[in-house]
């Protein structure tokens, strides 16, 4: 069952002497439970696309759809309740709130929805994330690894549509890195979430099921 369909994405940033082609003209879609890496060195696009398929920014044309919905025929208030409620973001910097806790920062999404978290789903989610020991700390009181499977959980709690991860290693060393990569495989087989991920390293890719490769804003290999 195909969950997203990007239909010729163009991002062009600037005119004339400073205009800049961000992505040209990219089309591609992805499956259900599919596990998807984009590769690219930096200034390839990787980033403009995933942050395009994420609603966080407008195309200059093209088309993203999102288990059927066109994404940018939405109005703002719209597009970020919807991209709060159906997607999951991934950021290689965390972007935790640093005075709450870890409970608070993964429910965080629930919260801002209004919506009752039940203490069983939190209980699981945390232990899914190695987190229970944890759940009381500050961002400030973590390690890299575990405020990023901190916000892998932030990521997960609303059981989006999709999860788009931005480089989720490129902030940690090897150890964490490889445990963090392990989680998202988790995630993707056991929760059955359909993830994007970019990344610069190929070896990181390899954990996908299907890899793409981009370079100056085009998909130049599919493997």
């Amino acid at each position: 069952m195909e969950i997203l369909r990007v239909e010729n994405l163009t991002k062009i940033y600037g005119k004339d002497t400073t205009k800049v082609v961000a992505l040209d003209n990219v089309s591609f879609t992805v499956e259900k439970g599919e596990f998807v890496a984009i590769v690219g060195a930096s200034g390839s696009g990787k980033s403009t696309l995933l942050h395009l398929i994420g609603g966080v920014d407008r195309p200059t044309s093209g088309k993203v759809f999102i288990d059927g919905n066109d994404i940018f025929s939405f109005d703002d208030d719209k597009l970020a309740i919807f991209r709060r409620r159906q997607v999951g973001l991934i950021y290689q910097f965390y972007n935790l709130i640093p005075i709450l806790n870890v409970e608070e920062n993964i429910t965080l999404p629930l919260a801002l929805d209004n919506r009752v978290v039940k203490s069983e789903k939190i209980n699981e989610m945390l232990k899914l994330l190695g987190l229970e020991n944890r759940k009381n700390h500050l961002p400030n009181e973590l390690s890299g690894g575990q405020q990023q499977k901190t916000s892998i959980g932030r990521a997960l709690i609303t059981n989006p549509t999709l999860i788009l991860a931005d480089e989720p290693t490129g902030n940690l060393d090897s150890k964490s890195s490889d445990e963090i990569v392990a989680l998202l495989k988790k995630s993707n087989k056991e929760l059955k979430q359909t993830i994007i991920m970019i990344t610069h390293n190929l070896e990181i890719a390899k954990v996908a099921d299907r890899i793409i490769k981009i370079e100056d804003g085009k998909i130049v290999g599919e493997n």
